[in-house]
């Protein structure tokens, strides 16, 4: 069978979904890219916005007017949090939760073994697999280990997976359920089964990283200092980490590791700690202040991403004012910017509080993303002329190649075949 596999979302999602091409071409099934001809469609979908919502559903129209008479099979948080919804949809016949991925492979052997009594309808074999919304299915309670292989140079690595915060305005943990993962050990034998194929940077993923640890009876901190005894050359990055997770001890270490890379992704969501109580957040912008000092203290040259939301019910002009002020006072290198968008069985929508209009958000993530582009311009000049170590990518655009530092500055030069997936110093 020749299946198209599509990602929206986030680097979990993407890692989720490489793991499946790998076990469908294990069991003999052909994937193919975008233009090609396909006899099934996988779609695995993000839902952590409105937007993400409408993005689900222009992919499932599209990949329906691509490929008319394929099986047409939808994923991911999307799936799990509105199925009924998604079933709707023409041309989808199978509706699979986030925590169900497994399922999709005796899909497709169910269909390729019965396509010759196969009459397409659209919704015809849509499947209620997803769990009604605003509940967590079985399935979240167990883990699938996974790791991204389509990009040689740079792997997704899923070390966790589900998150116990319930935050008032998030519906992931609906989607992803209680947080757990596999034992050290076990995470760390995938990681050097990446390396041993040619990995040189891994990206730790997850929902809530931070919280590794909570099926397992062991820690983040754990985790780190068993993955930088690895063998072979390679580089680490934390992708998002909450901020009262990022302990000193987790910070200390990355600073004199072997594999570590100084850089971090720390969500946190609000700079008025009015909000951040609205939020139902689990820190302070002091603590945040304080993480990202530790930070700079141990690694100069540290690359500090922020996740940043606006406009949430609540937030009035003065605490958005004082949350930018928080900002430009922060030594951080550059800030992910998104409006909030009201998400059905949250919190936040039955909470009595003044709804921020669409185009008052909208002003405000153009506030910050000005401040961001300010923010990365600096963190790049204050680089000038400093040694650092690049990993080549395999990706060029006409003659020129690109790769990243191990603090995240991107760095060109003429195409160099030879060069990929190779570490190179030199001066920025």
């Amino acid at each position: 069978m020749r299946i198209l596999l599509q990602t929206l979302g986030c680097k979990l999602n993407f890692s989720e979904t490489s793991s499946l091409a790998q076990a469908l071409r294990e069991a003999g099934h052909q994937t193919v890219g975008k233009g090609e001809e396909a006899d099934v469609c996988v779609l695995n979908t993000c839902s952590v916005t409105d937007v993400a919502d409408q993005k689900g559903r222009q992919a499932i129209r599209r990949l329906h007017r691509e490929h008319p008479g394929a099986l047409l099979i939808v994923t991911g948080c999307y799936a799990q949090l509105q199925p009924e919804q998604v079933a709707s949809i023409e041309g989808v016949n199978y509706v699979v939760g986030a925590n169900d991925k497994e399922q999709i492979i005796s899909l497709i052997e169910d269909y390729k073994n019965n396509r010759a009594n196969w009459s397409y309808k659209p919704n015809r074999l849509c499947t209620d697999l997803a769990a009604p919304a605003g509940r967590l299915s079985e399935a979240g309670k167990a883990f699938h280990p996974s790791c991204s292989k389509e990009d040689r140079t740079r792997c997704f690595l899923k070390v966790q997976d589900g998150c116990d915060y319930f935050c008032t305005y998030c519906t992931i943990p609906m989607a992803r359920g209680t947080s757990r993962n596999a034992p050290v050990a076990d995470t760390v034998a995938l990681a050097q089964k990446a390396i041993d194929e040619g990995a040189k940077e891994i990206v730790l993923t997850g929902v809530n990283i931070g919280d590794f640890g909570k099926s397992t009876g062991e820690t983040f901190a754990d985790l780190v200092r068993a993955l930088d005894n690895v063998r072979g050359e390679v580089r680490y990055r934390i992708s998002s980490c909450e901020p009262n997770l990022l302990s000193d001890d987790i910070i200390d270490f990355v600073a004199q590791s072997r594999h570590f890379a100084p850089h971090f992704h720390i969500p946190l969501q609000s700079g008025s700690n009015e909000v951040l109580q609205i939020m139902h957040r689990r820190y302070t912008r002091e603590l945040f202040a304080e993480r990202v000092a530790r930070i700079h203290s141990r690694m100069p040259g540290a690359f500090i991403g922020v996740d940043c939301m606006v406009g949430v019910r609540g937030e009035t002009p003065e605490m958005f004012r004082d949350y930018v002020h928080f900002l430009e006072k922060l030594e951080v290198s550059q800030l992910h910017v998104f409006p909030y968008s009201e998400r059905a069985n949250t919190r936040m929508v039955e909470m009595d509080l003044p709804i921020v209009p669409k185009d008052e958000q909208h002003r405000r993530v153009d506030v910050l993303l000005r401040l961001s582009e300010d923010k990365l311009k600096a963190f790049y000049l204050k680089h000038r002329g400093t040694q650092a170590t690049v990993l080549w990518e395999g990706a060029c655009k006409g003659r020129q190649m690109a790769g990243w530092t191990e603090n995240y500055i991107r760095i060109t030069a003429p195409y160099n075949e030879k060069k990929i997936n190779t570490f190179e110093k030199l001066w920025i």
